[in-house]
């Protein structure tokens, strides 16, 4: 049986090569999808599967198309789980999806994944498996064995597998473009303040404020200080900016698919910067009752992405309400870098609904507000009559 394993190039998905061969008598093939990795972590992800014995090993680019279509997707959506810019799970459909198609390529029977079974990405990835390839066989060797984070690292060190975390500090980290996450080991425990040597990204390097304007066309960031950018290029060059400020670093309590409470630890300086920005542009185009409903589509589309159902009609159709509100959030907005802190200092659209006459106190007010407030709280008025008879 030939099966096709999401391969990060980490400890589970490591180890899940041999448990593949040896408990499962597969012939192995392994992809890595680049939604956001290093040269150097994807080669050493190739050459670590081929010393595993894999028949082939696959690394496909798909940073652009994560940036276009799943990362600006979540900007138009505001997209936040609890306080989470869904990250991870953002990225988990597409690589899902690169996994199916080369696994059809291949003539694979199998899928695998290295999820636990407490985790969520088990949702995510076998969400996108059975709708895309409903008659291939899922093979997940950490749930099924049922394997603790300890128990992995013993079976590697036992079977001479490389592996890049030590047992005092078994961390797990999951990178993209959108964010990276850190769990596991002492981290797990809420009491517990997380070392500053966990962080990469959000280590303060500037001390100075700094400014920054992004435009956006369409809903849709296109420049960074009027440099205009392809989509991964510019989340990157988001992520830099940010990230030398210590803006995006994130410490929270998650609800996990399960039910289960976890404690969470990220670093999203690109997603913080864009959607601050997004959000402060929207807030001067969109009218009160768009803002409204938006904020309840946004957090119907964030909950379907955390549990994985990127597949969901209902997704899509949200999408499309989300889209057609977007075709006027054009414009520009400043913001203000400094210390962790990301603020908004301006903005401005040829769609503003602002009017500085109508607002400003420098000018007479209209007559007709008395007429407004006459019938503004005309039934409360006749309720609170009739009870004291006045």
């Amino acid at each position: 049986m030939k099966a096709v394993l999401a391969y990060s190039g980490g400890l589970d998905t490591s180890v899940c090569i041999r448990l593949l061969q040896e408990r499962y008598g597969c012939e192995v093939v392994t992809v890595t999808v680049d939604v956001g990795l290093s040269e150097a972590e994807l080669r050493e992800a190739e050459e670590k599967a081929r010393s595993l014995g894999v028949v082939e090993h696959y690394t496909v680019d798909a940073k652009e198309e994560f940036a276009a279509e799943y990362c600006f997707r979540a900007v138009k959506a505001n997209a936040s789980y609890q306080g989470y810019p869904l990250s991870t799970a953002l990225a988990r459909p597409l690589i899902a999806r690169k996994v199916v198609e080369v696994a059809e390529r291949e003539g694979a029977e199998a899928l695998a994944h290295g999820a636990t079974g407490k985790g969520n990405d088990q949702f995510r990835f076998e969400a996108v498996f059975r709708t895309l390839a409903p008659r291939m066989r899922i093979i997940a060797p950490i749930r099924e064995l049922n394997l603790t984070r300890r128990e992995s690292l013993a079976y590697a060190r036992k079977h001479g597998i490389p592996v890049p975390v030590e047992p005092e500090k078994p961390y797990s980290i999951d990178e993209n473009l959108w964010g990276r996450s850190i769990e596991g080991g002492e981290l797990e425990d809420p009491e517990v303040e997380p070392p500053e040597e966990i962080y990469e990204w959000t280590r303060v390097r500037r001390e100075e404020p700094e400014e920054v304007v992004v435009e956006f066309e369409c809903g849709v960031p296109v420049s960074l200080n009027g440099t205009k950018l392809s989509p991964a290029e510019l989340i990157q060059e988001a992520n830099r900016l940010a990230g030398e400020h210590g803006v995006g670093r994130i410490e929270m309590i998650e609800d996990r698919i399960l039910g289960l409470k976890a404690r969470e630890n990220y670093e999203c300086p690109a997603a913080e910067l864009l959607i601050t920005a997004h959000r402060a542009l929207e807030a001067l185009v969109l009218t009160r009752r768009e803002l409204s409903f938006k904020a309840s589509v946004e957090a119907a589309w964030s909950e379907l992405v955390y549990f994985g159902l990127w597949n969901e009609p209902l997704r899509m159709a949200l999408d499309a309400f989300i889209d057609e509100t977007q075709k006027r959030v054009s414009g520009w907005v400043k913001l203000r870098l400094h210390m962790g802190r990301c603020s908004t200092l301006a903005r401005g659209s040829e769609n503003a609904l602002y009017s500085v006459d109508a607002v400003s106190f420098d000018e007479a007010e209209d007559e007709r507000i008395e007429g407004m407030l006459r019938y503004h709280s005309f039934q409360a008025e006749m309720y609170h009559r009739r009870r004291t008879g006045g």
